[in-house]
């Protein structure tokens, strides 16, 4: 596949910081997932993660399933353009594999603020077909930067509709830094026709004490974990239409295959929302 190459590895061409010894959400998901892309750091966290809550990870590829069902959704629709937005690490199943499988010819910017992700970047960049792809640094709190480097990459026409993809993102991002603005901002750039997905980390089906635990442990880490309710999760919906089911926990978000016991109670809820 051809594509634009921005991926810087650090300042002035050196290497990425890994912080090996602080755990990273990024390579916490990704350990999850079942990923190589960890240091013990953040294994060791994980699994106090999983030893408060231990569907963390089945939640994770509940949402990777979401990622892969409602991307292909919005590309069946006609849209060939995507920004994603907090990408994380790469793995099986990312968003510019789902959409060229639906159109080869679909243009995919990935966007992240974090050098530890971007030193995976150019495993995003394997691939054959028409369709570009590019990773770019900056950060989702920002969002006025972010869409100026977009578009100074000049690989998306935000004059015509864009997939915005923001899997699993805000809740890395307290109030304070601002996550519906951040929504608003990305939103109003786009046009007539675009398309949110969205899905974001809930505690409304786990006791109190074990939401403690679990934001303890990524209060620890490079960034922390702030569920969202039902309702502030619709809230960065406002003003778009929501495609059916709705808001639902990310299992239930049209299924391929019918659902397991408990779908209705994991701790993320997912919806993809379209621009009038």
């Amino acid at each position: 596949m051809g594509h634009d190459d921005p991926w810087e590895p650090g300042e002035a061409g050196t290497p990425a910081d890994l912080r090996p010894d602080i755990p990273h959400p990024a390579r916490m998901y990704d350990y999850y997932l079942g990923g190589k892309d960890n240091f013990p750091a953040d294994r060791a966290a994980a699994e106090k993660a999983l030893a408060a809550n231990p569907e963390f990870r089945s939640t994770a590829r509940a949402n990777r399933g979401f990622l892969t069902r409602a991307v292909r959704c919005v590309a069946d629709l006609g849209i060939d353009q995507f920004l994603d937005i907090g990408t994380g690490i790469p793995t099986a199943g990312n968003t510019h594999e789902i959409a060229q499988a639906a159109n080869p010819g679909t243009q995919v910017a990935y966007v992240d603020n974090d050098p530890i992700v971007l030193s995976h970047a150019r495993a995003l960049m394997s691939g054959t077909g028409p369709g570009r792809t590019a990773v770019l640094q900056a950060d989702l709190r920002e969002p006025s930067a972010v869409l100026a480097a977009v578009e100074a990459a000049g690989l998306l026409d935000l004059s015509r509709p864009v997939g915005l993809v923001l899997a699993a993102v805000l809740h890395f991002l307290r109030d304070e830094d601002k996550p519906y603005q951040a929504v608003d901002t990305l939103m109003d750039a786009l046009p007539s026709g675009s398309h949110l997905v969205l899905s974001h980390g809930t505690a409304d089906f786990i006791p109190a004490e074990v939401r403690d635990r679990v934001t303890g442990i990524y209060d620890k880490a490079t960034a922390p974990l702030v569920g969202r309710t039902r309702d502030e999760v619709r809230t960065f919906f406002d003003g778009l239409d929501l495609l059916d089911p709705g808001i639902t926990t990310v299992p239930l978000w049209r299924p391929d295959t019918a659902p397991a016991p408990g779908a209705d109670r994991v701790s993320i809820y997912g919806a993809v929302g379209r621009k009038p």
